[in-house]
Formats: C-alpha cells, structure tokens, sequence
C-alpha cells in the first residue's frame, strides 16, 4: 500500500475535445454542474500532498477547488504533454507517487482511488495500477516515484499506455470508468442516471 497522503494528484484536462465538437465539453452541464467538477468533487476530501490540473481551453475555475493550475500552451501534442507538465510539478514537489485521473470521467470515486492506493505491493516505488473494466485498461492510474521519469519520455496520445497495460490492474464497473469524448458519451451517461 502506498500512503494517498504522499501522493499527487494530477487532473488532465487539457485535451482538444475534437470529438465533441465545438463546445468544451468540461463545462457541458451534468447533473447541475459542468462535467469536470463531478471528478473535483468526488476526490475534493481525498488527502493528496498536492492537486495539479493540466488545462488549455476551458474556462473552468480549478484554482478555487484547491488545484494548482498547469497551462498546457500546445495541447496538440496529445496527452502525452499534459502527463509530463504534471508529472515534472510531481518530481519538483517530491511525493510517493502520482495519481492521473481525467476530468471528463466524471463517475470515478474517491473509493476507486484508494483501492489504487491498496493495490500497492511493497514501498510502492515501482508501482503501476491502473484502473481496468475487465477487459480494458484505463486511467485512473497510479504511478509510484520511480515510474516518473520514464512519463517524461512519452509522445502523443499514446502517453502511457503501455505501462498500464503491463501494470497491475483494479476492476472497477464499467459505469464508473466512462470516458466523455463525443456528445454520444455524455447522452449514454445521462441516461444510467
């Protein structure tokens, strides 16, 4: 088990949303709120050591939930780029790990993420968790301190996604790990309410 209290957290919400359209789809309203402050309130009493969010275009406030905010001035460069501002602020701070969550997975709950944490063998150093419906990997995922730099030598959207995969994975519902990318996404989500 690695200690969530010396962890960071690191919220991408950087991407281009091309997918979407024209709007940003962090803001499209869900459930009376814009869709990225679904994840920043279900992890705002987790007790990370620190809360980064990588942004570009959107307009949403991240500073006044408690994050420092990361400007990604070339989102084009995939999520790869998000990743590594995030994970520099991490090394600069010094920390167990990094936890990398995505703002447009609005149902990823703080018990998710501690069962991450749990998934840890040992000091934790070392540690990939990611997160897994059963059939496929995605984030959340958590990375210990000596994975880090191996995250700044990503490129593209690919990011880590190799890593994931041969990491060790947490099953969580499907419902849970949704991923808003087109505006099919969001309908699908309205409808499990």
């Amino acid at each position: 088990m690695i200690a969530i209290e010396e962890c960071v957290l690191i919220l991408l919400a950087a991407g281009r949303s091309e997918r979407f359209g024209d709007a940003d789809k962090l803001q499209a309203p869900f459930l009376g709120k814009p869709l990225a402050f679904h994840v920043v309130t279900a992890l705002e009493d987790v007790p990370f050591k620190a809360r980064f969010a990588i942004c570009s275009n959107t307009a949403l406030d991240f500073a006044s939930r408690g994050y420092t905010v990361l400007q990604n001035d070339d989102p084009g460069d995939g999520m790869a780029g998000s990743v590594k501002l995030g994970v520099r602020a991490a090394i600069e701070l010094g920390c167990a790990g990094a936890v990398i969550v995505l703002a447009d997975m609005p149902r990823v709950t703080a018990s998710h993420i501690y069962r991450l944490a749990e998934a840890v063998d040992g000091a934790g150093e070392n540690a990939v968790i990611a997160s897994s419906n059963g059939v496929q990997t995605s984030p959340p995922a958590l990375f210990g301190a000596g994975r880090l730099p191996a995250l700044l030598e990503l490129a593209g959207d690919e990011g880590a996604r190799a890593m994931v995969r041969a990491g060790r994975h947490v099953i969580a519902p499907e419902a849970e790990l949704l991923d808003i990318d087109r505006p099919e996404d969001l309908e699908r989500l309205r409808a499990l309410r």
